[in-house]
C-alpha cells in the first residue's frame, strides 16, 4: 500500500506536495506560546477546490489527520501540526472572485489577505469591516477559521457578523454551500454560523461570501490620557452611559505605552500612565466626538480637542503592536472578555494578580466589547527556565481566566481555544454542552481527521 505522501504526490502532483525538513518545521506550528507539537509528514499547498477535495480524501482514505492552514498568525495553537499528519496550506488560493458594489457583497477564496480584501473594497468605497491586528498578514480563511475580531468590532462586530455564505469541503471530500448571498436568509440551521469559528474541526473552508460595509466619509480620532489604567477603563463606561458608539475604542495602559515609546522614539508614557484611543465614523463622526470629549476630561483625561492626525497615528500603532514579541513560555499574550460593566473590576484584579503572583504585566484591550489583551511575563534566565518563575507565571494566568469567567466573561474572545486554551475550555463549558459538541464533530468528521485535539 502507497505511503499518504505517495499518495499526495500521485493525485495532486510533485510541485504541490513537500516533506523537506526545512518546510515542514515553517509549516509545525502558529504564533502560540509553545507548546508540544510535532513536525507534519508532508505539506500540501493547494490551489484549487479540487486540489482541497483530493486531499481531504486521500488523508481520509487512510485516517490521517489533517490540519488546514492560513497565514500562521493564529494564536492559540489551531494550526499547530498533530503526530502523522498532513498540514494543507491554503495560502495559494488568494483571488478575490467576485467584488459587487451594488449588492455589497464579495466573494473570496480562503487565502485572501484581509488588507488586500479591504484595498480592493475601498476602490468602491467599501470596507470589509473585520480588522484583527494581524490584519495586513492574516488570511479571511483563517480570520473565519477563529470568528477573529479586531479594533473595529465595538461598532460591526466580528467576523461572524460579516459571513453569510461558505463553500465547505467535509471529511469525505464532499463540497457544500451553505448561507445566501443577501443579508437576510433563515431558511434551516446556520450552518454558516456553525463553520465560522470552528477552527477547521468541521470542514475546510474554500470560500467565503462577505458582507461589505460603507468606507466613512470622516473620521474622527480622539486621545485622551489619563492618570491611571482604572480612571481610563472607568472612561469606557462614560462613553457608553452617553450612548454614543464608536467605530474603535481601545485601551493602553502605561506599560504597552512605554513599549511604543522604546520601540518608536515616541513620549507617550510622559503624557499619562493609561491611553484610550477612540474613533467615531460616518457622517455624525464630528457630532459623536463633541459629545465625547468633554466627558473624558470630566473623568480627569487630558484630550486632544480637535482633529488630530497624532491620534490617528496612535490608532495605526495600536493595530500594528501585536507581533512586538512572540509569545513563548516566559511571554504570554492572554485573550479574555468580561462585560463592559465589570471593565474596571477586572482591570484592578489584573493588577492585583501581577503583584501577588511577582510577575510583569501590561494590557491592551479592545475596550468597546469588554476585551482585553493581558500579557504576563517572567524574565528568562541565563541558565536555563526558572522553575519557581514558570510556575508563578502559569498561576497568574489561570488566576486572569477564573476571575473573568466568575465576572460573567469568557476564555477566548477572538483568537480561538485551538490547543492551548483546552485546559481552560472545560471551566466554560460543562459537560453536557461539550458533550453536544462532540456529537456534531463526530456528525461532520467521523474518522476524526481534521484537526484533532484542538477547539473542543
Amino acid at each position: 500500500m502507497r505511503s499518504i505522501v505517495d499518495e499526495l504526490v500521485s493525485v495532486l502532483g510533485a510541485d504541490k506536495v513537500s516533506v523537506d525538513e526545512a518546510t515542514l518545521a515553517a509549516y509545525a506550528m502558529d504564533r502560540a506560546p509553545v507548546l508540544d507539537y510535532q513536525l507534519p509528514v508532508a505539506v500540501v499547498r493547494a490551489g484549487s477546490v479540487a486540489d482541497v477535495q483530493a486531499a481531504v480524501r486521500a488523508c481520509t482514505a487512510r485516517r490521517v489527520s489533517l490540519v488546514a492552514r492560513g497565514a500562521g498568525t493564529g494564536l492559540s495553537g489551531g494550526a499547530h501540526a498533530s503526530e502523522g499528519c498532513v498540514v494543507l496550506s491554503l495560502e495559494l488560493m488568494n483571488r478575490i472572485l467576485d467584488l459587487n458594489p451594488d449588492d455589497e457583497t464579495a466573494v473570496v477564496e480562503p487565502g485572501v489577505i484581509n488588507a488586500d480584501l479591504n484595498a480592493a473594497a475601498a476602490l468602491h468605497g467599501l470596507m470589509y469591516a473585520p480588522d484583527p491586528a494581524s490584519y495586513k498578514l492574516s488570511t479571511i480563511g483563517g480570520n473565519v477559521a477563529t470568528n477573529a475580531g479586531g479594533l473595529r468590532c465595538a461598532k460591526y462586530g466580528v467576523t461572524r457578523d460579516s459571513v453569510l455564505a461558505l463553500d465547505v469541503v467535509l471529511a469525505d471530500g464532499t463540497l457544500i454551500h451553505t448561507g445566501h448571498r443577501t443579508f437576510k436568509g433563515v431558511a434551516g440551521y446556520d450552518l454558516t454560523g456553525l463553520f465560522v469559528g470552528s477552527e477547521g474541526t468541521l470542514g475546510i473552508v474554500v470560500g467565503i461570501t462577505v458582507r461589505l460595509r460603507y468606507l466613512p466619509r470622516e473620521v474622527h480620532t480622539i486621545a485622551a490620557f489619563y492618570p491611571d489604567f482604572r480612571s481610563a477603563a472607568a472612561g469606557v463606561l462614560t462613553v457608553g452611559n452617553a450612548r454614543v458608539q464608536p467605530a474603535i475604542m481601545e485601551l493602553l495602559d502605561g506599560g504597552s505605552l512605554a513599549q511604543l515609546d522604546r520601540i518608536h522614539g515616541s513620549e507617550l508614557a510622559s503624557r499619562g500612565a493609561s491611553l484610550l484611543l477612540i474613533q467615531t465614523d460616518g457622517f455624525g463622526a464630528a457630532a459623536e466626538a463633541a459629545a465625547i470629549r468633554p466627558l473624558l476630561a470630566a473623568g480627569g483625561a487630558v484630550v486632544t480637542m480637535a482633529a488630530s492626525a497624532e491620534a490617528e497615528q496612535l490608532v495605526e500603532l495600536r493595530r500594528n503592536s501585536r507581533g512586538v514579541e512572540v509569545d513563548d513560555e516566559y511571554r504570554v499574550g492572554e485573550d479574555v472578555a468580561v462585560p463592559r460593566s465589570r471593565l474596571v473590576d477586572y482591570v484592578a484584579e489584573l493588577q492585583a494578580m501581577a503583584v501577588k503572583h511577582a510577575v510583569q504585566l501590561k494590557v491592551v484591550a479592545h475596550a468597546g466589547d469588554g476585551n482585553l489583551h493581558p500579557t504576563f511575563w517572567v524574565d528568562r534566565t541565563g541558565t536555563g527556565v526558572d522553575a519557581d518563575a514558570m510556575e508563578r507565571l502559569g498561576a497568574a494566568l489561570d488566576d486572569s481566566v477564573t476571575v473573568a469567567l466568575a465576572m460573567g466573561g469568557t476564555i477566548t474572545g477572538e483568537h480561538g481555544v485551538g490547543q492551548y486554551k483546552l485546559r481552560w475550555l472545560g471551566l466554560e463549558q460543562k459537560e453536557p454542552v461539550r458533550e453536544l459538541q462532540r456529537r456534531i464533530k463526530e456528525l461532520f468528521d467521523p474518522a476524526g481527521i481534521l484537526n484533532p485535539g484542538k477547539a473542543i
